[in-house]
């Protein structure tokens, strides 16, 4: 009877523990939105500049025909 109530016991303590854990979820605060919008930002641009290259490189393989 002992070992039945310990394991209820342990049940019921991990069931309180997985609850809060749960309830845990951090927000976003503007700090990690800022920087999300930044990397996005950066990523953007990075996209832009390599189209740009590219445009010089086929100008450039124009020009040398």
């Amino acid at each position: 009877m002992m070992n039945f109530k310990k394991s209820a016991a342990l049940v019921l303590v991990m069931g309180v523990l997985m609850a809060g854990l749960s309830g845990c979820k951090k927000e976003e605060g503007p700090a990690e939105r800022a920087g999300k919008s930044l990397d996005n930002a950066v990523q953007k641009a990075g996209e832009k500049i390599e189209k740009a290259g590219e445009k010089i490189q086929d100008a450039a393989k124009e020009a040398n025909k």
